[in-house]
């Protein structure tokens, strides 16, 4: 697809969205709006958990050889894609000074409770102490973006 073609279509879907956004009565207009930032918040979340998904994938993945091994590099590239995608489309209508942080910050989470439950990974004071001041962080960062 050249520049032009790619261009003018997003020169028509702008005027599509557009011409729908004002047709709409203004009361729905809002809830349009609205309904779009809480489901790309949703989204957000979900690119997240497909980061948990990658992490999970590379930690077994660990240690195999063969097809086992590329059986979970699979998977890890699945979720590594799913969620680069996901967290593209959220960008849509959240900063990306704040979705990046929150989704990595999900990812992380995920990933060090993944490492503490599922793969036997000490539960020290410190890294309690850490994951929770992360997760005060995304939650910052949630309220300061409204």
């Amino acid at each position: 697809m050249s520049v032009l073609q790619t261009r003018c279509k997003k020169e028509i879907e702008l005027f599509l969205m557009h011409h729908f956004f004002y047709s709409l009565p203004k009361k729905k207009r809002i809830f349009a709006v609205g309904k779009s930032i809480i489901m790309n918040w949703l989204i957000l979340i979900v690119a997240g958990l497909c980061e948990v998904g990658f992490s999970f994938c590379l930690g077994k993945a660990k240690g195999l050889v063969g097809f086992p091994w590329w059986e979970w590099i699979a998977g890890f590239a699945f979720f590594y894609v799913l969620s680069a995608v996901l967290l593209a489309k959220a960008t849509e209508t959240i900063p990306i000074g704040t979705a990046y942080p929150v989704w990595t910050g999900i990812g992380a989470l995920g990933a060090v409770l993944l490492g503490i439950f599922v793969f036997r990974e000490p539960a020290t004071f410190w890294r309690l102490f850490f994951i929770f001041t992360l997760v005060a962080s995304i939650i910052g960062l949630k309220i300061v973006s409204q």
